[in-house]
């Protein structure tokens, strides 16, 4: 096979001194006998998506390696020293479970010390959360986190964190990489300075546990902590080192561990992904629910920024719930939280995305704060914070699993969001009621909202291709009806244009560009288009609703809703 000049030749520029022998043998042999992997290997530079960069480990530009790391850690490095001149720049790094973390943590940390960066690394694998709680405790004006949240073994990814502890957002994340790609590898300094890198564990270890308890901790009787029964699993990952200490110093005594998941481990052996969207992921969990006879389940991905939780719903069965229903329960119980405290004046907010349950907005207005969208990625939620520095940040969430209480991490947080769910259950268990019923209750008072997600996953240089067809005929041919429902309005956020069908006419969306299209229909549905940033898929986010007027009639309502969602599905062929 012939390969495409541009792919030999970039192929051909990892055979320089520059790169080591082992390089030089793996891409000699991708040359000979691996034509498809060289092509998917070098044909671009593996690129920052909605939560920095995270792909394939393995030899090229496109793929996750020690060279493509420390060259992005060396443009960090050179827009660290041009964005704060004359300051001691300080930098923390983490990582987590995944093969080859720690090596490739060690290899950041070299650049950033070589380029006179003072470097704090965790000495073992730690959440993420904790480092952007690292950033602001430590005073840095960078952190990296080596992880690939979800994704599948062969995955790892290169987050990096700004001064405020939040992920890098415009114009930071563009100008990062404007200097990254400016850069050849040849100008990477690897040569560490071992003075300048200090290894940092227990002491921010301690300082992480008490701010998460102080932000999610809201007067939980001692009875109330002792009588939940809580199971949690780990899901082979990181927060194993900080959940089950937590939940144990906040005052939970009955918390059993899915010991055979709590070995942290990049092979994640007992699962096909150790993804807690996805329901297999917490199955081990749930049996051992099943046992213990639990009130709750928690199970948080590898790097431990999402959770899934599963309940007991009426009938005593355990049941899962999805990211906009953890997110509504969160937020309304922060809200009510805030409103018993006499907290709330008008100077509040919470924040979500565009692709979670409308709902949010709902509730938000129902206690008369303000709710502040943003794009997808919890990054937009942490720049609401620093953009708005006189209101004050109550909580916020994503359907994809995630949520952040407060302002001490500025990114989602499994750590303190498990903390509280806790306690949402603890309190309702006292009263006599359970985390499902209270759910039923939002319901009935600000609405049903029920939403569902199709991902379809596109691998390669033709799924890549697919994907921006799916879009491109979604904005040429838009469809005009939706389950029998009229298109009354299009939001496309890579035009900045909103469309409203009925009328033809047109105004801007004040948004950063981004390739997301949402369709709204006369009965109040929505379905959203988006290519992930960060995985080679496309997802349709669709919600519908309708008012329930008892919680009696919860079910043939919601029978209702899955058969609406179901011919959404069909009617835009996304089955």
């Amino acid at each position: 096979m012939r390969h495409k000049p541009d792919i030999l030749k970039l192929a051909k520029e990892w055979l320089t001194p520059v790169f080591d022998a082992a390089t030089h043998d793996a891409v000699q042999d991708m040359m000979a006998s691996e034509p498809k992997e060289l092509e998917e290997s070098f044909y671009k530079n593996i690129e920052f998506g909605t939560g920095g960069i995270r792909g394939v480990m393995g030899i090229g530009n496109n793929r996750i390696n020690k060279y493509t790391l420390a060259k992005s850690t060396q443009g960090v490095s050179n827009y660290l020293q041009q964005s704060f001149p004359n300051q001691t720049l300080k930098a923390v790094i983490a990582y987590d479970c995944r093969h080859n973390s720690n090596s490739l943590a060690k290899v950041v940390a070299d650049v950033f010390s070589a380029n006179g960066i003072q470097v704090y690394l965790f000495s073992g694998l730690r959440p993420t959360p904790e480092l952007s709680f690292a950033v602001k405790k430590l005073n840095c004006q960078c952190g990296i986190v080596l992880t690939a949240s979800h994704n599948p073994p062969e995955y790892n990814g290169y987050k990096v964190y700004w001064e405020d502890g939040g992920q890098i957002v415009p114009p930071e994340d563009r100008n990062i990489i404007d200097a990254i790609e400016k850069l050849d590898y040849s100008q990477i300094k690897f040569e560490a300075n071992e003075d300048l890198i200090q290894y940092i564990n227990a002491e921010i270890d301690e300082a992480f546990v008490a701010s998460s308890i102080a932000n999610a901790s809201f007067d939980t009787t001692k009875e109330a902590k002792e009588n939940l029964e809580i199971v949690f699993t780990s899901l082979h990952g990181t927060s194993i080192t900080v959940i089950p200490d937590t939940l144990a110093q906040a005052g939970y005594s009955k918390v059993h561990i899915v010991l055979e998941q709590a070995i942290p481990d990049g092979d994640f052996p007992t699962v096909q992904s150790p993804n807690p969207e996805e329901p297999e992921a917490l199955a081990m969990a749930l049996a051992l629910a099943d046992i213990t006879k639990a009130d709750i389940v928690v199970g948080t991905d590898p790097d431990c920024d999402r959770l899934g939780v599963a309940v007991r719903n009426n009938e005593g069965q355990m049941i899962l719930l999805n990211g906009n229903q953890t997110m509504i329960l969160m937020t309304a119980f922060l809200l009510e939280e805030w409103k018993k405290a006499g907290k709330i004046d008008g100077r509040q907010f919470v924040g979500s995305t565009i692709v979670s349950t409308p709902m949010i907005t709902k509730l938000a207005t129902a206690y008369a704060v303000e709710c502040k969208m943003g794009l997808t990625g919890f990054k937009w939620i942490a720049k609401m914070i620093k953009d708005f520095p006189e209101l004050e940040f109550i909580g916020g969430g994503e359907e994809s699993f995630g949520y952040m209480v407060g302002d001490a991490v500025r990114d989602k947080d499994a750590v303190a969001a498990t903390l509280l769910i806790c306690e949402i259950a603890a309190q309702a268990k006292e009263r006599g009621s359970t985390v499902y019923k209270e759910l039923l209750k939002l319901y009935v008072t600000h609405g049903f909202y029920k939403e569902h997600l199709i991902s379809i996953t596109k691998k390669g240089i033709e799924g890549l291709a697919e994907i921006h067809h799916m879009m491109v005929s979604l904005r040429e041919n838009p469809m005009k009806k939706i389950n029998g429902q009229r298109v009354t309005m299009v939001e496309d956020f890579q035009t900045s244009k909103v469309k409203n069908v009925l009328t033809g006419k047109e105004k801007s969306i004040y948004f950063p560009k981004a390739d997301v299209l949402i369709y709204y229909t006369e009965d109040g549905s929505k379905i959203c288009a988006r290519p992930s940033g960060t995985e080679p898929k496309i997802k349709f986010y669709i919600s519908v609703n309708v008012t329930l007027d008892i919680v009696d009639n919860f079910i043939k309502t919601e029978a209702l809703l899955n058969d609406k969602i179901k011919n959404i599905i069909t009617d835009m062929q996304l089955n």
